[in-house]
């Protein structure tokens, strides 16, 4: 039973009790006649109420905090600066060179290896030639030999600059996967104001007029775009944002993302590279709302925290007491009554299923556990802009259908137990009719009541407002 119920149902108590003590008294079902029909004893002023048809529900009033779904942050990534890449490409250049300069070289021992066997074929002929240890069979014996070491060490030059410029092109490709693009004296030349909605395509921030835009998308941007990169799902969302510009439906980063990309790149006044450094795009899942900003223009950009942002989804959050969790469930209907008493719909959309309990100000539990449950507004621009603001919200958490139903206030305490209401006949007289009590609907001050003695249009006792 919520609180109001409880209120309400106390508060009738006294009044019913006393009405009981007199029913006791007098026991008017001992005769229909208007003496005995109890309406002598009413120390207090009467009207009279109708019997009704209706729907009834039952609330559990709660607090509330009205807000914007989905904290979180937006960053800047930790990425190789450009001019670390710079030094990169240098390297990998530099390599070849020297893998080239050490083949050609390479080629020049072997070649003359081949010459001096080629010469040692015709000037050995014979067998006197070979033994005598002289002449040009023995000249040509030993350059041979130094032939032979010459193309050992060229290989082993050409080996060695081959496992180089495997390291330098690793270091390479690594730094192009994380190319960010901001260098050490970088500086940020655009913030949002908090507040500000950014959508798909727009800016959130920029670093040296290079914008970092929003995408929408579930994974994050954790390496810079570049063909040649490895299929993979956020690959996929980057072609979805970019269908417009003629981005293929796959998770491939071939040519016609590479054109889809300098076409953004140019609508936007960009160079048109066809690639994205890390950084330069950021994925959520949707349009988000600025929450708070970390640095100032003009001040150095470092990695780590740029915006706090939220969805632009309006939500109502409550921590319900955890042994409440069993009487609410999604779709259930809820009234918010806003911070200027106005009201307005809403349905449960999130029901928690883990129990914490509050921290008090010294970081240790205090009160009930309480789960957290959400609320989805029907009508998201009725609850104003408020970031945060209190609410209180009606849960509807049980509903009847085409019951009979009285004012709470009706209701007669019987002293043998069970309760009554007091119809008024056509002819006037009073009489009591026991009934049955069902549900209460606090918001309506009504219960649902039952009993063979009660129909719709009967007209019951009831205190004078």
């Amino acid at each position: 039973m919520t609180r109001a119920r409880k209120r309400l149902v106390a508060a009738g108590a006294v009044v019913l009790l006393v009405a009981g003590v007199a029913v006791a008294i007098a026991d008017p079902f001992a005769s229909s006649s208007p003496a005995a029909s109890g309406v002598s004893d009413n120390g207090a002023a009467t009207s009279v109420a109708t019997v009704k048809r209706m729907d009834l529900s039952q609330q559990t009033q709660v607090s509330a905090t009205l807000g914007y779904a989905g904290t979180s942050t937006v960053s800047v990534p930790s990425g190789t600066a450009p001019s670390s890449l710079e030094q990169s490409q240098q390297s990998v250049a530099s390599a070849q060179q020297t893998l080239a300069d050490d083949q050609r070289a390479l080629a020049q021992a072997q070649g003359s290896l081949d010459a001096d066997m080629r010469k040692v074929a015709v000037d050995c002929r014979g067998g006197s030639a070979a033994q005598t240890g002289t002449g040009p069979c023995a000249t040509d014996a030993q350059a041979i030999t130094a032939d032979r070491q010459n193309v050992t060490a060229a290989t082993g030059k050409v080996q060695a600059d081959q496992r180089g410029l495997s390291a330098a092109s690793a270091t390479l490709s690594q730094g192009e996967e994380s190319a960010a693009t901001y260098g050490q004296d970088a500086v940020y030349t655009m913030l949002p104001k908090v507040g500000a909605i950014v959508r798909a395509g727009q800016p959130l921030y920029a670093i040296n007029a290079a914008p970092a835009f929003l995408l929408y998308g579930g994974v994050p941007a954790s390496r810079a775009f570049m063909p040649g990169m490895s299929a993979g799902a956020d690959v996929a969302e980057l072609n979805r944002d970019l269908r417009g510009y003629g981005a293929p439906s796959s998770d491939v980063f071939g040519a016609s993302t590479t054109i889809a990309v300098e076409r953004f790149q140019s609508q936007h006044h960009l160079p048109a590279t066809g690639q994205l450094p890390l950084g330069s795009v950021v994925f959520e899942p949707g349009a988000v709302r600025v929450t708070s900003v970390t640095p100032t223009e003009g001040s150095p950009v470092q990695a780590g925290p740029v915006l706090g942002i939220s969805s632009t989804r309006r939500v109502v959050t409550i921590a319900l007491d955890a042994s409440q969790q069993s009487s609410i469930k999604v779709g259930d209907p809820v009234l918010i009554t806003l911070p200027d008493n106005s009201t307005t719909p809403g349905r449960v959309s999130y029901v928690g299923t883990v129990a914490t309990t509050p921290s008090d100000q010294n970081g240790g539990g205090s009160g009930s556990p309480t789960i957290e449950v959400d609320v989805a507004p029907d009508r998201a621009a009725a609850t104003g802009r408020l970031d945060q603001a209190p609410v209180d919200v009606s849960i509807t958490t049980a509903t009847v259908r085409n019951v009979l139903a009285v004012p709470v206030n009706a209701l007669v305490a019987l002293a043998s137990g069970g309760y009554a209401v007091e119809e008024v006949e056509s002819t006037g007289v009073h009489q009591l009719v026991g009934v049955g009590v069902g549900m209460f609907d606090d918001a309506a001050g009504t219960v649902e009541v039952s009993g063979s003695g009660l129909t719709a249009g009967q007209h019951v006792v009831v205190p004078a407002s």
